[in-house]
């Protein structure tokens, strides 16, 4: 079974369907490139799945270390390069505040999220700058 199918709507748009869960995702083309951007472009996603990436492999160590999570949230921003057009670089701002964690399982769990598999699949000429709120602030 194939894991995703993509369908394209007409006018820059597409319907994305995760196969095993029929959840549906739409894309649309950027404001900055033709699109009505009145959902996710695929860039969008791309960048957006590192953070999700991130925090899901977090909440899984700390499922399995029983360290409690109150709070892992990220805030994303993708910067494009022209020529060609390309994601040149992504920022994640990772939330991390509220957990009370002290440094040592701060530091293991900020390491569990850097090996997530996106974070590995990314290519190295795209810069990425992730930034961690913390308690400790």
């Amino acid at each position: 079974m194939t894991t995703a199918s993509t369908e394209y709507l007409g006018e820059l748009r597409t319907s994305c369907s995760h196969n095993s869960s029929g959840t549906v995702i739409h894309t649309d083309a950027p404001l900055d490139n033709k699109g009505k951007g009145s959902a996710f472009s695929p860039t969008d996603l791309f960048v957006t799945s590192y953070a999700a990436c991130m925090t899901t492999i977090i909440g899984i160590y700390c499922q399995e270390h029983h360290i409690s999570i109150k709070n892992c949230s990220a805030q994303i921003n993708k910067v494009m390069y022209a020529n060609p057009r390309r994601i040149g670089e992504i920022h994640i701002e990772l939330d991390l505040r509220g957990n009370n964690w002290d440094d040592k399982t701060l530091k293991k769990v900020v390491r569990a999220g850097e090996t997530c598999p996106v974070a590995f699949s990314i290519n190295p000429e795209i810069k990425t700058k992730i930034t961690y709120l913390t308690d400790s602030e």
